[in-house]
C-alpha cells in the first residue's frame, strides 16, 4: 500500500455524523439520491455498535485533522458468508488505493473468520463501483434488488469467492489494477 494513505482505525458510535457526512457528498454526486437518516437510516446513528452486535466491524480512514474520509464495514450474512457494507471513501482520498486496502480489510477479516465468500449489494448508479469490485474478483449474483425508498433504489447483487484469482493485472484501458481509474465513489 502507498505510504500517503491515511491510517485505518475500527469505528466507534462518536463517528456517526463524520459517516453520515460523508455517505451524503457521496450520494450527492448522483442525483436522485436521497438519505433520511431517522426514516430510512437509523442505524447510522450507532454504527460501530451495529456491526460489532452482529459480529462484524466497522473501520473507518481518517485525515491528518482526524476526519473521517473513508469507511467500510462487514457482517456475517449466514454460514460462511461475510457482507461487505458502507464502502465509501471521500472524493479528495479516491484513485491513491483507499478503497482496495478497506476492501482487502474485509476480505482478510472474513477469511479470518472462516469464511468462503463475501458479498455486497451497490447501487445501480454507482458504475465506478462496479467496475472496482469486479477488478477485484467480484462476479454478479442475480437479479437486482429495488428498495422501495426514497432513493428509489435498485441494488446490484455482487459475489467474490475468497482464494479465487481477481481479474487481470490490466483492465481495458490498459492501465494496471488499481491505477487511476474507477475506484469507488461510493
Amino acid at each position: 500500500m502507498s505510504g500517503d494513505l491515511p491510517p485505518v482505525r475500527p469505528g466507534v458510535d462518536e463517528d456517526s455524523w463524520e459517516l453520515i457526512a460523508l455517505i451524503g457528498a457521496c450520494w450527492s454526486e448522483y442525483p436522485g439520491c436521497v438519505m433520511d437518516i431517522h426514516g430510512e437510516y437509523p442505524e447510522l446513528l450507532a454504527p460501530a455498535s451495529l456491526y460489532r452486535d452482529t459480529g462484524g466491524d466497522l473501520l473507518v480512514a481518517t485525515d491528518p485533522c482526524g476526519t473521517v474520509v473513508g469507511t467500510v464495514a462487514w457482517r456475517p450474512s449466514r454460514p460462511g458468508v461475510v457482507e461487505l457494507e458502507r464502502l465509501y471513501v471521500h472524493r479528495r482520498w479516491r484513485r491513491r488505493g483507499l478503497a482496495a486496502q478497506l476492501a482487502g480489510m474485509v476480505e482478510d477479516a472474513a477469511a479470518g473468520a472462516g469464511a468462503r465468500t463475501v458479498e455486497l449489494w451497490s447501487d445501480s448508479r454507482f458504475a465506478d463501483a462496479h467496475r472496482f469490485y469486479e477488478r477485484r474478483g467480484y462476479t454478479r449474483a442475480g437479479p437486482n434488488r429495488e428498495l422501495h425508498d426514497l432513493s428509489h433504489t435498485s441494488e446490484r447483487h455482487y459475489r467474490k469467492v475468497l482464494g479465487a484469482p481477481a481479474r487481470s493485472d490490466e483492465h481495458a484501458s490498459g492501465r494496471p489494477r488499481g491505477a487511476a481509474s474507477d475506484e469507488p465513489p461510493a
